[in-house]
Formats: C-alpha cells, structure tokens, sequence
C-alpha cells in the first residue's frame, strides 16, 4: 500500500479536487426542491449532470491533452476512439434514481483508462461527503473531509455470511442461481450507482454480481479503485458466474460502449 504522501504527489489528488467541484455544481441544484421522474432536458437532473460535465471537462482539458469520453459527450465515432491508447472516462452523475429520490448514492466519476484497463480512478459522492481514490499498483483509499484512510478488498473466510452487493428490487433468477453456488448462508448488501463496487473494494461485500445493463462510463472509476483496492473485475457468464478462468472487464475494445455482465470479487 503507497503511503499518503504518494497519494498527495499524484495526479490523483488533482482529479478529486475536480470531482469535488462537479459535486459541488450537482449539490447546488440537488438541495433544491424538485419533483422530477424522467431525464428530461429541463430537469435538474440533466442541469446538475451537465453542469457537473463542463466543469470536469474543462478542468481535464487543462489538466492534459489526453481524450474524454464522457456519458454527456458520447458520440466520438469508433474509428477515432479506437485509435487512443490513453483516455478520461467520465460520468459526471452516476444514479439518477438516488438523485431523484434523493437518498445520496450518488457519484462524480473519473477514470483514468490506460490500453483497455483502469489505472487511477475516483469516485465521489457529494451528499455523502465520502471520496473513493484508487490508483492501480499504488492502493486505494476512502476521502472524507481531508483524511485518507487506506481500503483494501476483503476475501470471505469460509465461514461467515457472503455478504452481496445487489439491487433493492427483486432479485432475477440469475442471481438467485449464483447465490445458490456460494457455500453458506447470503446477505444482500443494499446500495445505489457506482459505489456498489466500492463495497467490495473497502471490504463492505464480498461480492458484486451485475447481470443488468451499464456502460463503460458507469463503471471505470469504480473499477480502478476496486483493482487498486485488490478486487478483481471479471465478465460474468450466468451459466457459469464463479468461473476462476474468466475474463477481465475492459474498456474502449469495441464500438460499443455497453459491458458485458461482470462479477467483482475479492
């Protein structure tokens, strides 16, 4: 694990201070009082995700010459994309059903994706003041109010409750089937947007089964402090969703921008 003073000598530190300054432009519209259902291009939910957008994008352009793909500016055609080696990976807001019903498990991410992979990430959830900073081969950490405490993915012992990352609502057939697979008795661990692979990366969960849509902007943070944090990342096959061979999770390696399922995992 990279001391704290390795953390304040990266690039790190300068992309939080940048998530931070999103946060605060989603915070200014989030306090307000709304009553929106749908992502409509008056809402204040495409207020707060665009307004979050400029100010990440500007500051990267200053930051580096490196590309963005950001969720609010994601038509770069395949044949340009394909020729970056290094790029941002943005999504400015991440859970918009925790924006608008304004429980907080919201998030500002970053990431730094590096020939497919994630290499440095950071997460921030403005209503929770909470920060996830990861940097692959370095460590990851949890931010709160200017005190880094160091995170590390937790390994289930064998014997104690696999606690799972999962969905409020019910549970599809796949998941169940997984749940079956794990040797003992299952918890559903309950969280919104991109900080259920946080979960697993500060040793919350044990484990994080996504069988459901999402795109590459949703999880490259989050992925980079979860490898940081010593998780692994891997595409899910519901026949087979504890397989030991399976695949990592990449980025930019189609036109697509959609992932596969995945299963992260300590």
């Amino acid at each position: 694990m990279a001391s704290l003073e390795t953390l304040q000598n990266t690039l790190a530190l300068n992309i939080l201070r940048i998530a931070k300054q999103a946060g605060d432009k989603i915070m200014a519209i989030y306090e307000n009082d709304f009553a929106i259902y749908e992502k409509q291009d008056t809402s204040p939910l495409t207020e707060a995700d665009l307004a979050a957008h400029n100010v990440i994008v500007n500051a990267l352009e200053a930051e580096s010459e490196l590309p963005i793909l950001s969720e609010e500016s994601a038509d770069i055609p395949w044949d340009e994309r394909q020729q970056w080696q290094s790029y941002w990976l943005v999504d400015p807001l991440d859970g918009t059903k925790e924006f608008i019903k304004k429980n907080g498990e919201f998030t500002v991410n970053i990431a730094l994706i590096e020939d497919g992979k994630p290499t440095m990430g950071v997460v921030y959830a403005p209503a929770l003041n909470k920060s996830y900073v990861g940097i692959v081969g370095e460590g990851a950490w949890t931010e709160v109010e200017g005190t880094f405490t160091p995170i590390s993915a937790r390994k289930h012992d064998g014997s104690e409750v696999w606690k799972v990352v999962g969905s409020r609502s019910h549970q599809s057939p796949e998941i169940q089937n997984l749940l079956a697979e794990l040797n003992g008795e299952t918890e559903l661990v309950a969280m919104g947007s991109s900080l259920k692979l946080c979960l697993v990366a500060e040793g919350e969960a044990h484990l994080y089964p996504r069988l459901g849509p999402t795109s590459e902007w949703d999880t490259g943070a989050a992925h980079a402090v979860a490898l940081a944090a010593g998780a692994n990342v891997t595409v899910l096959d519901p026949a087979n969703p504890l397989d030991d061979n399976a695949e990592a999770l990449t980025y930019n390696q189609k036109e697509s921008v959609l992932n596969p399922f995945f299963l992260v995992s300590a």
